[in-house]
């Protein structure tokens, strides 16, 4: 059974970042770029950005935000769609963006302190009653 359930969890991972490499591929068309031309504006490798369209390869932050460039979109929706921001946390001045956006910290920071506010989150979700009387 453990098996079966990391099996599920696998193809959730693998579907949202579908998503995303499907809407990375559809901006690449509508920008009329091929895949060349648009790992070669990112400076990744082709073969690199052929596997994060096809949903194999979840890209960092840093990478996200050269392919929001590139193809004149919204770093933020790409975050959202990549799974690093939460929609409903995605609002301008955000924790999440603004450490995304810190040119001073790593790749490895950032993804660290995105995990502890993530967690720190989620405590306070737990640790809040659902129906609080007022």
């Amino acid at each position: 059974m453990a098996g079966n359930k990391s099996t599920k969890t696998s193809k959730a991972v693998v579907g949202s970042l579908g998503s995303l490499g499907d809407y990375l591929k559809e901006q690449r068309l509508a920008a009329q770029l091929s895949l060349r031309q648009l790992a070669d504006q990112v400076g990744v490798s082709n073969p690199y950005l052929s596997q994060i369209e096809r949903g194999l390869r979840k890209p960092s932050a840093e990478v996200l935000q050269q392919l929001a460039r590139a193809l004149r979109v919204s770093a933020e929706q790409l975050y959202v769609r990549a799974g690093i921001v939460h929609p409903d946390a995605g609002q301008a001045g955000s924790v999440e963006l603004a450490v995304l956006a810190d040119p001073g910290l790593t790749e490895r920071q950032k993804q660290s302190l995105l995990d502890v506010y993530a967690s720190f989150l989620a405590l306070n979700e737990r640790d809040t009653p659902t129906n609080p009387q007022a």
